[in-house]
């Protein structure tokens, strides 16, 4: 294998996300050929002797991926507590009060790859809000929109209830990207209070009939048919 980003390398091997090998990096946990380092642009080789708080890399071992039912009031690291399950990392987020799907790796790159943007795997939401949005204001968010200098992608939202007793509208909204509490920012920013959030997909993959605080793995051949070629580079 050709020579590759040290803070790629660690992702590959399922230690850490490429955004936790540059902390590791920083901290000076991360030795090269009995050198600590300090930049994650460091290029390595599989000949390499890369240790992590003194400890060899884990034997590689096939990307996997499982589908878990977060519930509200949980945190995400929840999920990664089953003893049967190894170490895992979430892809994306769902904040304490959100639920629904959230999807748990074994693979850093896997985890890097459906995080990106330009990836575009949609995240799809059922979103409760109190008050009465109307399609044109939703309609908007379709171009971006800009909070307190955060400027946020285009977002698909449209109205799944119209009855007019209740104080609430459910919604269903569309996101290719997902920045912290991005769906509750922009509901508040045009006078809507979200009081329940739940992701039902992410990309191909559906919640379903999945139960509260259950994990599914997802077969092997699945990923093979989602990714296509691109599978191999998880490895």
């Amino acid at each position: 294998m050709p020579a590759e980003r040290i803070a790629k390398r660690l992702a590959r091997s399922g230690v850490c996300s490429r955004r936790e090998a540059e902390k590791l990096i920083e901290q000076g946990r991360i030795t090269v050929n009995g050198d600590i380092i300090s930049s994650p642009a460091l290029n390595v080789e599989d000949k390499d002797k890369i240790l992590v708080d003194g400890e060899p890399l884990p034997k590689k071992e096939a990307p996997r991926l499982w589908l878990y039912h977060k519930t509200k009031g949980t945190i995400c690291t929840d999920a990664k507590k089953n003893p049967h399950l190894p170490r895992l990392m979430s892809i994306g987020r769902l904040d304490y009060n959100s639920e629904g799907l959230l999807l748990l790796t074994n693979s850093g790159a896997l985890a890097h790859y459906l995080e990106l943007p330009q990836t575009g795997w949609i995240r799809r939401y059922k979103v409760r809000v109190h008050g009465h949005p109307t399609e044109r204001k939703l309609k908007n968010l379709e171009n971006g929109i800009e909070i307190d200098g955060v400027t946020y992608g285009s977002i698909k939202a449209t109205i799944e209830t119209t009855e007019t007793k209740s104080a609430n509208r459910w919604i269903t909204v569309s996101l290719k990207e997902g920045k912290n509490q991005e769906i509750r920012k922009v509901m508040k920013h045009l006078g809507y209070a979200v009081n329940r959030l739940m992701r039902i997909s992410y990309g191909a993959f559906q919640l379903g009939k999945l139960e509260e605080r259950m994990v599914e793995e997802v077969p092997e051949k699945t990923l093979k048919e989602q990714f296509g070629k691109k599978w191999e580079t998880f490895f």
